[in-house]
């Protein structure tokens, strides 16, 4: 059996515009630049963000907000999942694929609810592993936790940090919605639509040359 292992943000829902506006309002209430503390949050996890921008500021305190105003967000803000990914999950067996997330699985449910995605049985989440992204451990923990071997996995994914995870876990990574390949990708597809019939062929069809 192939499995198949999603990021979220990004890949499957489109959550840039949601990311701004929170990293905006947690800068307009410490008096920051919103974009300079953005342009930070994008490359940095939050604690090292915190660090950079507000070094004065207890950083418990600054998560506490941010955690606070993205609860907020998912309740009230307005998500778009990316064209296709719908049929994609619903194509694919429910036993072959998960959730791989730097957020926390109560707000990934929450949005899956919001753009009527199915929810996968699995979500490791940023509260699975002590090790995020781009160290292998979450991804190595989905593939332990679905009974499957790295080598049987592919990973879906947009980003630097999501890519070298999947690649550090012996995954076949394939990059989405970008329109210059993430370095190291085995394939790359400027869109999730694009990918669609692909991932489905590698998970429910006769296996391709996954890294062609």
């Amino acid at each position: 059996m192939k499995y198949v292992l999603f990021d979220v943000d990004g890949t499957l829902i489109d959550a840039v515009s949601n990311q701004r506006r929170v990293w905006g309002t947690w800068a307009e209430r410490y008096g920051l630049d919103a974009d300079e503390v953005y342009r930070v949050a994008l490359r940095t996890r939050p604690m090292e963000t915190f660090a950079q921008v507000a070094a004065d500021r207890d950083p418990g305190e600054c998560l506490a907000l941010l955690h606070e105003l993205e609860d907020e967000d998912v309740r009230s803000g307005v998500y778009g999942a990316f064209e296709g990914a719908s049929e994609l999950l619903q194509g694919l067996p429910p036993e072959c694929w998960a959730l791989v997330t730097s957020n926390y699985e109560h707000r990934v449910r929450g949005r899956f609810l919001r753009t009527g995605l199915p929810v996968p049985g699995l979500i490791v989440d940023a509260a699975a592993v002590e090790e995020g992204k781009p160290s292998p451990v979450p991804y190595l923990r989905a593939a332990e936790k679905l009974g499957a071997e790295p080598e049987d996995c592919l990973v879906i994914e947009d980003a630097p940090s999501g890519v070298r995870s999947g690649l550090r876990a012996g995954m076949t990574v394939w990059g989405v919605n970008a329109a210059v390949a993430v370095e190291g990708v085995h394939r790359h597809f400027v869109s999730l639509r694009e990918a669609v019939p692909h991932i489905l062929a590698f998970a429910t069809g006769p296996r391709e040359n996954a890294a062609a």
